[in-house]
C-alpha cells in the first residue's frame, strides 16, 4: 500500500472521530512515519504530549502534541487491504485516546488495544 493510501486511511479514521470529540482535539497534530523506533519495531502508533486530563494553566503556549502512526508495521502485520484500513482505524482511535487521558487498560476494556 503506497504512502498516500495509507495517510488517507489515516485521515479517514481521524473523521470517523465523533464531532463532540474531534472538536476538543486542540494543539494536537497526527504524522505518519515509515517505520518506530528501532527499540520498538512492532509498535503501531504513539501519543507524545499532556493529555487533557493533565492540563492545566501552565499548558498554554506549548508547542503541539503529537500522534504517530507507523506504516510499515501495520502493513506488516496486515494480510489484506481491509484490514489495514481497520488497523489503521484502531491505532487512530487507540491513539487519540490517549489524548483524552484514556489509559490502555481501559482502551483493552472497550476493544481499542
Amino acid at each position: 500500500m503506497s504512502r498516500e493510501r495509507f495517510e488517507e486511511l489515516v485521515g479517514d479514521a481521524l473523521d470517523g472521530i465523533p464531532a463532540e470529540l474531534a472538536a476538543l482535539t486542540d494543539n494536537v497534530v497526527v504524522l505518519v512515519e515509515d517505520e518506530p523506533p528501532a527499540d520498538d519495531p512492532e509498535l503501531l502508533g504513539v501519543y507524545d504530549g499532556t493529555p487533557l486530563t493533565e492540563r492545566d494553566t501552565r499548558y498554554a503556549g506549548m508547542l503541539p502534541d503529537r500522534i504517530t502512526i507507523f506504516r510499515n508495521p501495520t502493513l506488516r502485520m496486515c494480510e489484506s487491504a481491509e484490514e489495514v484500513v481497520e488497523e489503521v482505524r484502531i491505532t487512530v482511535v487507540h491513539e487519540v485516546a490517549h489524548f483524552f487521558g484514556i489509559d490502555d487498560d481501559r482502551l483493552h476494556d472497550l476493544g481499542y488495544a
